[in-house]
This record gives structure tokens, sequence and C-alpha cells, in this order.
């Protein structure tokens, strides 16, 4: 039941209306007194009246009252900070595909790992949010367009494959892409939807390998700040992760310092998973976050059933105490 942010203030002046009825039933009843008293036999009045029902008497007054008061501030209009679903947003999820993702330091592989806590994350995706799906190795390529159709992108998810090199640059221009080419058709007399990159890399960026380049990763992690996009990028595995290459072993330890360049370059959050129940977590808490929203929601609900339900019960004792309403 909040006391703040109320729509409609105003009716709060109904409480001088409701002092009003207090003060009138006070002076009623001391007005009654006065007249008992001014033309009965005290004695005899004493001994033929039945027994005062003292402060009981005035119980259904009290609650009548008081039902004023709570339904008044229904009137008003309390808000409270509710979370909702939002109705409209653009995310693209762009998965590394790269050789190091057949690493088994987390079971059953990256890969594996990664297609699961995506496929989840589509699957708890609010309705009102267009999800798309870029993977990416030396190239990236967009699997699936921003769609409400979460079949679509939990199948391409099913389908993802390795390939060679790393271009993460690549990854989030092909994001910024699709949703710039999104927003224009969808945007309306509110603009464009907003909208973010769901990174999740393992590995340190192979093509090019100066992440400032023109199409490097700091670089297209600037372009998304510029263009209002900011970057969730996640980065997946652990230090001690290992891939064979015709037949020995190459360590492939999970780069956190460039996935954290990106996220803080694009005015994003990093976020780091070491196992399948980490990633699961962090996409969670992706997907709370960017599915619902908090706003100020009507609150004023619990104020009139609790109103109604006070003034009932003072109706029901007036009749009971005194066999007549107020």
């Amino acid at each position: 039941m909040s006391l703040t942010g109320f729509t409609a203030p105003w009716w709060f002046l109904l409480l001088i209306a409701v002092a009003a009825v207090a003060v009138g039933y006070v002076l009623a009843q001391r007005a009654r007194r006065k007249r008992t008293m001014r033309f009965a036999n005290l004695d005899l009045l004493e001994r033929v009246a039945p027994k005062s029902q003292g402060w009981t008497r005035h119980l259904p007054a009290v609650l009548i009252v008081l039902s004023l008061l709570i339904l008044t501030v229904a009137l008003a209009g309390p808000t409270a900070e509710q979370k909702v679903p939002r109705n409209r947003a653009t995310v693209m999820l762009v998965i590394d595909v790269s050789l190091s993702m057949e690493a088994t330091d987390v079971a059953p592989t990256r890969l594996k790992a990664a297609q699961d806590a995506a496929t989840q994350f589509a699957q708890n995706m609010t309705p009102g949010i267009n999800l798309g799906l870029i993977s990416f190795a030396g190239t990236a390529t967009v699997l699936v367009n921003p769609t409400t159709d979460r079949n679509g992108v939990i199948k391409a998810i099913e389908n993802l494959k390795l390939a060679q090199s790393t271009a993460t640059g690549e990854g989030i221009f092909a994001a910024l892409q699709s949703v710039e080419s999104f927003s224009s058709v969808v945007g309306g007399a509110d603009g464009p939807p907003p909208a973010r990159i769901v990174l999740m890399s393992d590995g340190k960026q192979t093509v090019p390998e100066d992440l400032y380049a023109a199409r490097g990763g700091y670089t297209a992690a600037q372009a998304a700040k510029q263009a209002g996009v900011p970057i969730s990028s996640i980065s997946f595995g652990t230090t001690h992760g290992s891939v064979d290459i015709e037949g020995k072993a190459q360590p492939v330890s999970v780069d956190d310092e460039s996935l954290r360049e990106i996220a803080r370059l694009s005015g994003g959050d990093f976020y780091k998973a070491a196992s399948a129940e980490e990633l699961k977590k962090v996409y969670g808490d992706l997907g709370e976050q960017i599915g619902y929203e908090i706003k100020d929601a009507d609150a004023s609900k619990p104020w009139v059933v609790v109103g109604t339900l006070i003034l009932m019960i003072g109706a029901a004792a007036s009749l009971f105490l005194g066999q007549r309403l107020p």
C-alpha cells in the first residue's frame, strides 16, 4: 500500500469533509448528552436505563471515518514502482563460434554450454522484445534478424558451427547494421525502440589483431556508443582451457580485459562466466534487466479493497450494536 507518487492529489481535499464528519459526530454526541442530562431525573435514569455500552458504541463511527480516509487515499491515485515487461526493444545476441569454443574446460564444451544458456535466454525473453542472432568467427553472419518469433532464434542457436579466427569487431558491426535496418522499419512517432547488443566471447580478437583498427572490437564499441546501443559483454571460459590442433594442445585462455573494455567503451556492462551455471545466471540476469523495466504503476486497488472492507465492517457493527445504520 504505497503512499508516494499520487496521480490526483487534489482528491485529498476530501479530507476536509471527512474531518467535518468526525467533528460533527463528536459535537452531536456532546449535544445529545447535554439534552439527556437537562431533562432527565438522574436518580430514576440510573435505575431504569440500560447499562452504557461505553466506547464500543463509537466503534461503527470510527470504522466508517477510517474507511473514508482510506478511500480518499485511493481516489488520490497512489503509485508504486513495479516491474513490467517492456513492450518494445531490440536485442542482438552475438555469439563467438571460433575454434576455441571447442575447449572442454566448461563441460561438455564451451560451445554446447553457450548454446544451452543462449537457448534458455531466448525462451525466457519477454514477448515484446525483438531478438536477433549473429555468429562470428573470422567473419560475422546474421543468422536471424530481430523478431519476436523465438523458434527461429532457438533453432539457429542449436545449429551454430565452429570456424577459424575471431573477428569480434565484425560481430559488433553486423549487429549495429541489423539494429539500424530494423529500427528504420519499425520506428514510429516514438522513434526507434531501444536496442542492446549481448556479446558472448571466450577469446581474444585475432582478425584484425589491433583492436583499434577500422574493423576492430574497440572501434566497433565506440561506434555502438555513438549509436546509443550499449554492449553487454560476457567473458566465457577459464584461464586453463585448451583445444587440440593437429594433435597438439593449444591454450585458449579467456580474454577478460578486451571484453571488459568493449563494454566500457560502449556504455554497457561486463560479465564474467567461468562455468555453464554461471553463464546461465548471467543470461538470466540480462533477461531480467533487458526484458523488464521499473515503472510507476497504479497502486490504488489495495486501498480500495481495505477501505471497502472497513466500511462494511463499520456498517455491520452499527447494526449489531445499535440495531441501525449510523
